[in-house]
C-alpha cells in the first residue's frame, strides 16, 4: 500500500513510525513532513492546507489511503476532497472536524445534549464583552471561536487581563478571523487530562490517557507553549474516572455529534478536567494531540493502519484496540527562546542509538546535516515499566540529543509522580 500522511511535525513522525510496522506498507509520503522524517517518509513539498495540491498528488501517485493528521486541513476539507476522488481517510471531514474548528459551535453542542462542561457565553461584539467581564467571575476564561494554533485561550486573573484578552482577540484580531467570535467562560479547577480516541461515529474506543506540560519553564512558570512534554498513563484517570468519563461524555459526544448529521469519523481528542463535581469537558480536538500522540501511539500494541482503515470504513467494533501496561514519557527540546523569538538553523547531533527514540517536529537538512527549524524541535521519548523509569530513560536520551540553545524542562511527569505518592 502507498500511505500519504498530511502534516509535517512531531505527531506525524510518530504516526508515521507506527504505520510503517505494517508489512502491508510498501511506502509512506510526507506531505510537507520535516528533514527528520527523511529515513521514515519520502518527503513531498506541498503544504498541509493545498488542498488542490495534495489531491493531485494523491491521484497522480495512485495513494491507496491518507491520514489528514493537522487541525487546519481537516476543518478545511481535506479528507472530503480526497474522498472525492476516491481516496479513503483517516480523519473526519469537515463537518464534523467543526467540533474543533469553532468553540462556539462546540459549546452549544455540549449545552443541547448535556455534556458537562464549563459554564459560558458567546458574544460576537467586543462591547457587550467588556460589558461582560466588568461583573463575570474572575479568574475567567477567554477564547477566540476559532483555530489559533493553539493559543486562542487565554486564563484573565483579574478584570483588566480579561479587557486586553477581549480587545487583542475581538479588536486588534490578534488570531484573525478566528477572533470574530469568543467564548467566555467559567474557570474550572482540578488535574487535567487527555483523552485521545478511535471512533467510526458509533463505536468509540479510547487510548491509554496522558498529562501534558503546558507552560515553557519548570514548575509550570512561563508562558503557555504547544506542549513541552507528555507522560502516559495519567495517574489521575482512574479506571473508575474512565468509566464514568465513557457513560457521561465519550458516547454522548459521538451520538450527539451524529444526531447533529456530522458523524465524526477518526480520532477525536478530549481535553478533560477532573473538577470536584466531577469530569468536565475543557476542550475538543478533532484530531491526535501534539506531544500526547508521542507517548500514546509507542504505547500501542495493536496495528494502526488497521485502526485506522477500520474507523474509515465504520467497523472498528470488530477491531483490536490494545496497550501496553506501562509508561511512557516524552520530552520536548526546543529552541531557546521558545515560544517567543528564537533562531534556527543550528546543527542537531545524536548518538545513534537514540535516534528510533527521537520524533522531530522542527528541522531542515542542508546536505547530510539536520538542522533546528522551528520552536519546538523535537520529543525525545523512552517507554518503561514504571513510570519513574520512563520518566529517567527518557532524559538520559535527551543527554544523547544536543544543538546550540536547545532547552527543554526538567521536570516532565514530576506531577504524575506526586499524584501516585512519589515513585521515586
Amino acid at each position: 500500500m502507498k500511505i500519504m500522511v498530511v502534516g509535517g511535525g512531531g505527531r506525524e513522525h510518530a504516526i508515521i513510525k507506527k504505520l510503517k510496522e505494517n508489512k502491508k506498507v510498501e511506502q509512506i509520503f510526507a506531505l510537507p513532513g520535516n528533514g527528520g522524517m527523511a529515513k521514515d517518509a519520502k518527503l513531498v513539498p506541498i503544504g498541509a492546507k493545498d488542498i488542490e495540491k495534495i489531491v493531485e498528488f494523491a491521484k497522480s501517485e495512485g495513494i491507496d489511503y491518507a491520514v489528514v493528521a493537522p487541525d487546519d486541513p481537516l476543518v478545511l476539507g481535506c479528507v472530503d476532497a480526497l474522498e472525492k476522488v476516491g481516496v479513503p481517510c483517516f480523519g473526519p471531514r469537515a463537518s464534523a472536524a467543526i467540533i474543533e474548528g469553532s468553540k462556539v459551535f462546540s459549546k452549544n453542542l455540549m449545552k443541547k445534549y448535556g455534556i458537562p462542561t464549563a459554564a459560558y457565553e458567546v458574544f460576537d461584539s467586543a462591547e457587550e464583552a467588556m460589558r461582560y467581564v466588568e461583573s463575570c467571575p474572575i479568574p475567567t476564561v477567554i477564547k477566540a471561536d476559532g483555530l489559533a494554533l493553539g493559543k486562542g485561550v487565554i486564563i484573565a486573573t483579574d478584570r483588566e487581563m480579561a479587557r486586553e484578552a477581549v480587545n487583542s482577540i475581538m479588536n486588534d484580531k490578534k488570531f484573525g478571523d478566528s477572533g470574530n467570535s469568543i467564548v467566555i467562560e467559567e474557570f474550572l479547577t482540578g488535574p487535567e487530562v487527555s483523552v485521545l480516541a478511535f471512533t467510526d461515529g458509533k463505536t468509540l474506543k479510547p487510548m491509554v490517557s496522558s498529562m501534558d506540560h503546558k507552560r515553557a519553564c519548570d514548575g509550570d512558570r512561563g508562558l503557555n507553549t504547544g506542549g513541552m512534554g507528555t507522560v502516559a498513563p495519567n495517574p489521575y484517570y482512574t479506571e473508575a474516572v474512565a468509566a464514568e468519563c465513557y457513560d457521561t461524555i465519550f458516547i454522548p459526544t459521538i451520538n450527539a455529534m451524529r444526531a447533529e448529521g456530522r458523524e465524526f469519523r477518526g480520532c477525536l481528542y478530549f481535553g478533560l478536567m477532573l473538577t470536584p463535581k466531577g469530569p468536565k469537558v475543557i476542550e475538543y480536538n478533532c484530531r491526535f494531540g501534539d506531544p500526547e500522540t508521542q507517548v500514546v501511539l509507542p504505547l500501542l500494541e495493536s496495528d494502526l493502519l488497521d485502526i485506522m482503515m477500520a474507523t474509515t470504513e465504520g467497523n472498528l467494533d470488530k477491531c483490536e484496540v490494545k496497550f501496553a501496561n506501562k509508561s511512557a514519557c516524552c520530552v520536548i527540546m526546543a529552541s531557546g527562546g521558545y515560544p517567543e523569538s528564537y533562531k534556527s538553523g543550528f546543527e542537531i547531533r545524536m548518538d545513534s542509538a537514540v535516534s528510533d527514540s527521537v520524533y522531530v517536529a522542527g528541522a531542515k537538512l542542508e546536505g547530510d546535516r539536520l538542522l533546528t527549524a522551528g520552536g519546538r524541535v523535537l520529543g525525545v521519548v523512552a517507554v518503561e515499566n514504571t513510570l519513574t523509569e520512563a520518566i529517567d530513560a527518557a532524559y538520559e536520551k535527551v543527554r544523547k540529543v544536543s544543538f546550540e540553545g536547545a532547552f527543554y524542562r526538567s521536570d516532565i511527569g514530576k506531577r504524575a509522580l506526586c499524584a501516585i505518592g512519589g515513585e521515586r
